[in-house]
């Protein structure tokens, strides 16, 4: 891995001309990357202490809407600012862009410089302050599922995303001839991710046509965050750059499987993996345990964060390995989690409910909130289901619609106590303007039903 990139190092690229552009990004609610191009001499001068932002950044939609209804920030408050505090720490080179480097920032309030409680960053990072509380280090992965489209953005958006073409024509599960098709992309991807010193472990094709999966290894949560967000980015930056389109959205179409992102998790303490006992059943400590039974015990809570969108719920299909249910298994794919790496030092337990469209800060501090809940409340954990989980009809379900979901959400005392009543406030706002904008669509499916026969 190349080495971490120090303000002195950004100084002196600047003093000898190889960086003249530096990104500072803040996190948004949706997990993409906003914020300002600096000249960079302009930012080791000054702006690398601090710059501003609109507040409504963080009180937004995908459409960039300012909608009504929000505590923190609205028309009638006059939508000031924040205060974007680069990080330092996450300075790193942006290989596939010239000249340029990126710093992620936190967001501040205006008046106090305390961090704004319902950013992406600040959500995550009162997580693992939890974890560290109790003596725990939070390590984490996640895997970046995703479609590849012929034609640009712009040519697909320009004919209304009908007949949209993936990049290969038949399943690519592993299949390494269509993958070597789609190299001209992939290849740049890894290595571009690696040198901006991103710890990409491989990419492989996943189980449809044009279906892509990237995998970065196990780090820190906060770290494992900013990989997630600054690979999705990129994706979609170096399939732009190549005439092609990359979409995360979780189901692109009714008859193809759905784009993933599931979580690997365990906690550490002192170097070692905590959640590993070699004289227990399967390797699993009791912490391991207690943490699990929070994860399926509050499993509907947390779903929102899981699956933001409308679209993400129709991902969850039976016989698609996505799965449905909130119980655990060993080592089996129909599970909402999975035990991964039994008996061994890597056992881990893998969260595979969550889509591609999710907003990985928010997942992985939700994963964390339900886990440590567990731990505090000494809960048991319960036998693993074995089999077809589909099948399973005795297993809870995870909530089946984002308006199940924005209640399960509303009303976790959990969450509530974990990330603050503000903070579950703003996002259950966010998930019901998500449904007030739907309910105002007409789509082309109610147009082909309805033209003629209504």
């Amino acid at each position: 891995m190349p080495e971490a990139m120090t303000f002195e190092t950004l100084k002196a690229r600047v003093e000898d001309g190889s960086v003249d552009t530096v990104l500072a990004c803040i996190v948004d609610m949706q997990g993409r990357l906003m914020g300002k191009r600096f000249v960079a001499r302009h930012f080791i001068e000054s702006a690398w202490e601090e710059t501003h932002c609109c507040n409504y950044l963080l009180a937004t939609d995908l459409e960039m809407a300012t909608p009504e209804g929000y505590a923190a920030t609205s028309w009638e408050k006059g939508y000031g600012d924040y205060v974007m505090k680069p990080d330092l720490a996450s300075l790193r080179p942006v290989p596939w862009l010239e000249g340029t480097v990126m710093v992620i920032c936190d967001v501040l309030d205006h008046h106090t410089h305390a961090e704004v409680p319902h950013s992406p960053r600040a959500i995550l990072k009162r997580q693992v302050a939890r974890a560290e509380a109790m003596g725990l280090t939070p390590m984490m992965a996640t895997e970046l599922e995703f479609f590849l489209f012929e034609k640009s953005y712009e040519a697909n958006a320009g004919a209304g995303f009908r007949d949209l073409m993936p990049v290969s024509r038949y399943n690519e599960d592993y299949n390494i001839l269509q993958t070597t098709k789609e190299e001209g992309v992939m290849r740049p991807l890894r290595n571009h991710l690696y040198a901006a010193g991103i710890p990409i472990e491989n990419s492989k094709g996943e189980a449809e046509t044009g279906q892509e999966e990237l995998n970065i290894k196990y780090g820190p949560a906060l770290d494992c965050a900013e990989y997630h967000t600054i690979a999705k980015h990129s994706t979609k930056e170096i399939a732009w750059a190549n005439g092609v389109s990359a979409t995360f959205l979780a189901k692109w179409r009714a008859d193809k499987v759905g784009s993933s992102s599931h979580v690997h998790q365990s906690l550490w303490k002192d170097g070692k993996n905590a959640f590993h006992d070699p004289d227990a059943e399967y390797g699993m400590s009791e912490l391991m345990r207690a943490y699990m039974a929070g994860l399926i015990k509050y499993a509907p809570d947390v779903t929102y964060f899981l699956a933001p969108y409308i679209n993400s719920y129709k991902r969850f299909v039976k016989g698609t390995f996505a799965p449905t249910k909130s119980v655990w298994s060993v080592d089996n794919r129909t599970a909402g989690f999975r035990l991964c790496g039994a008996g061994t030092k890597a056992v881990r337990v893998e969260c595979r409910i969550g889509g591609s469209d999710l907003n990985p800060y928010l997942a992985l501090a939700a994963q964390l909130a339900a886990g440590l809940a567990g731990i505090e409340e000494g809960l048991t954990l319960a036998a693993p289901i074995r089999g077809d989980v589909y099948e399973a009809d005795a297993a809870a379900e995870i909530p089946v619609s984002l308006a199940a979901a924005e209640q399960t959400l509303s009303h976790s005392a959990m969450l509530r106590a974990a990330m603050g009543d503000g903070v579950i406030a703003h996002y259950a706002r966010c998930a019901r303007w998500e449904l007030e904008e739907f309910d105002r669509a007409v789509t082309d499916w109610e147009i082909a039903r309805g033209f003629e026969r209504a």
